[in-house]
């Protein structure tokens, strides 16, 4: 088999891997939230129901709206795909991984955001401004305390490269590093939280509007645009989830079958944390969310400086 076609094999793969699994993990969480609520709770299958259902129905534009509303929605889950490529799921390899990959990671996250605040502007509508614009300021802080634990992590590994900053091509090593990865490790999950508007930063489930950041977004979004929307929202929680797993995991095998399962009780390990975050504690008021992720910044800054105390 020549290497081009192999190469095509891992990308298909990897995408299948994202597509197949992406949503569930948004199923886990809610399924959770009603267990520790004493409900029964929608099916773990639930988010993949209603994205079929979406591709069912018709799509309606506004007569406000232009080519930008119309296409945000391909764009930001062509983003996700090709990001998709670029991060490790477990002992899968990334099929896109070279020496400084993660600034282009940055890039195309910040153009995925960019995107969907373009398309909340276009409408025309008050709310959805509004959310763009919290959107936008909380965006900032979150990526200022992300680019702090990947300096973190550049620093241990002396490599630009995610796959090796997060130890998906070798084992992290905490017992050399371990109180700054532990930090590094918080700083991350509250980082997950809060580009992916998970509580306390958004409620996913609310339907204030005054409240909303990134749900009063996507409200004039519909039939396969929404669902665009929403695949793609599921992708990337599952990608950042999938940052986090190689850091933490604390089993490396090289059968195949060890590492799908911890793999996999990895990252339903950490949707269940979350589950459990957001079923423990309320929505934070906005203008407390700032301080929340100067604490994610902080605490990778002290990660940094941890591990730098630890080389000298």
């Amino acid at each position: 088999m020549a290497m081009d076609d192999r190469t095509i094999i891992a990308i298909l793969f990897h995408w299948a891997i994202a597509i197949l699994l992406a949503p569930l993990f948004v199923g886990i969480i809610s399924k959770t939230k009603a267990i520790l609520a004493a409900k029964v709770g929608p099916s773990l299958f639930q988010p993949y129901y209603d994205i079929v259902k979406l591709f069912q129905k018709g799509v309606v534009y506004s007569r406000t709206t232009t080519w930008i509303f119309r296409v945000a929605p391909v764009i930001v889950l062509a983003v996700m795909l090709v990001l998709a490529l670029m991060i490790p799921f477990g002992i899968v390899k990334a099929p896109i991984r070279f020496a400084g990959d993660i600034f282009l990671i940055a890039y195309l996250l910040g153009m995925a955001r960019f995107f969907i605040i373009a398309a909340a502007l276009d409408t025309g509508y008050s709310m959805e401004g509004m959310g763009a614009s919290r959107e936008a300021f909380f965006s900032c802080l979150a990526e200022l305390a992300l680019f702090m634990n990947f300096v973190t992590l550049a620093f241990k590994t002396k490599s630009l490269s995610l796959s090796s900053m997060i130890g998906a091509d070798a084992p992290v090593r905490w017992e050399v590093f371990g109180p700054s990865l532990f930090l590094v490790v918080i700083s991350l999950f509250i980082v997950i939280l809060a580009e992916n508007c998970r509580i306390p930063v958004d409620d996913p489930d609310t339907h204030l509007e005054l409240t909303m950041v990134h749900e009063v977004m996507i409200l004039d979004h519909s039939g396969p645009d929404l669902a665009y929307m929403l695949y793609a929202s599921a992708m990337k929680l599952f990608l950042f989830m999938n940052i986090l797993v190689p850091i933490i995991t604390p089993i490396y095998s090289h059968d195949a079958v060890v590492g799908v399962i911890v793999f996999l009780a990895m990252l339903v390990g950490i949707a269940v944390t979350i589950g459990i975050v957001e079923s423990s504690m309320a929505r934070l008021r906005l203008n407390r969310v700032g301080n929340l992720l100067l604490i994610a910044f902080v605490l990778a800054f002290f990660g940094f400086v941890v591990a730098l105390w630890k080389t000298i």
